[in-house]
């Protein structure tokens, strides 16, 4: 069996003619999400791909062998739903509709400019049916959207990452209109006040306690 740890996305930076000669392996969506597995090339090599966690392979990417060789990636055609909006009773909007609808719902979705693409659903089926649009099944390659699956992992790590690097770096810990406000925790017109806590017009009134004109005046006149 042949290993392959390695992975060039699109085969940039390979010649045309080192991508011709290539071998091909044809993987249907499910395969091509998997970071590890087993699969056979077209000239009938065993394959065993082992590549970093969370990798997706698309049609089109590169697969490097210990030794060497190249493998390129087919997205081999598989069940999908095909979506088009009808012309008699809908608008082209209407694909934009059910692509917001099915995001919603966290469906890996192939977005064309004429049409959608989606793995088969009964229940979805029926939904984008009852929003005018035609469904059909059919055979065909499937490419979704980065978002719904692989760069949501990653860009779910990474929004998190950032959300919380504003989160603690503005709004908490170094957020000054609250936590070190100030207008609050310091704020000399409360906790520092010299007019309340320090008035020398009270606690330290010479005019009072150490006034020199009541307490020395009946020196002068005894």
């Amino acid at each position: 069996m042949l290993t392959i740890n390695k992975l060039i996305p699109g085969g940039r930076g390979l010649a045309a003619a080192l991508l011709k000669r290539a071998s091909t392996v044809s993987l249907d969506w499910d395969l091509r999400q998997k970071s590890r597995l087993e699969a056979t090339d077209s000239t009938g090599r065993a394959l065993g791909i082992f590549l970093a966690r969370g990798t997706v392979m698309r049609g089109g990417d590169v697969l490097v062998a210990e030794d060497g060789s190249l493998v390129r990636v087919e997205a081999a055609p598989q069940p999908v739903l095909v979506v088009r909006h009808c012309t008699e009773h809908g608008t082209p909007s209407d694909l934009l509709r059910a692509a917001y609808h099915l995001g919603n719902r966290h469906v890996a979705v192939e977005l064309k400019p004429d049409h959608l693409k989606l793995e088969p659903d009964h229940v979805l089926a029926e939904l984008l049916r009852r929003m005018h649009l035609i469904v059909s099944e059919e055979r065909a390659a499937f490419e979704p959207e980065a978002g719904a699956y692989e760069a949501p992992g990653h860009a779910h790590h990474h929004g998190h990452a950032h959300e919380h690097g504003h989160a603690h770096e503005h709004g908490r810990a170094h957020d000054h209109g609250h936590p070190h406000d100030h207008g609050h925790s310091h704020d000399h017109g409360h906790s520092h006040d010299h007019g309340h806590s320090h008035d020398h017009g009270h606690s330290h009134d010479h005019g009072h306690s150490h006034g020199h004109g009541p307490s020395h005046d009946h020196a002068h006149k005894g």
